[in-house]
């Protein structure tokens, strides 16, 4: 069986015309995310992660959920909309990409 992670990309600032994300679910690329993009990916019912990054070293932190089969998680990413967090996005390259749960 199977259950299902959709994700959206949000458009927020400066930060957004970096290109395509990768979207890396348990660790490996399982698809890119354009802006204002939405993907939909299948994962096995269980515990995962998820993260995104750029083609260069920023990212979002790693979130983890529980998925059971036939349910549904939607996330939403968007780039850091903060000038003090984009500084510091430099130093812990997981401030750049902003990730939560809907």
């Amino acid at each position: 069986m199977s259950a299902e992670v959709r994700l959206t990309r949000t458009w927020s600032s400066f930060v957004d015309r970096t290109g395509d994300w990768q979207v890396l679910i348990d660790g490996s690329q399982a698809s890119s995310i354009a802006k204002r993009q939405t993907v939909e990916l299948p994962v096995e019912p269980g515990q995962h992660t998820l993260r995104i990054r750029t083609s260069g070293r920023f990212r979002s932190p790693e979130r983890s959920f529980e998925i059971a089969d036939g349910q549904e998680f939607s996330f939403h990413c968007h780039g850091q909309r903060y000038w003090p967090l984009m500084l510091a996005s430099f130093v812990k390259p997981d401030l750049w990409i902003t990730l939560r749960r809907q």
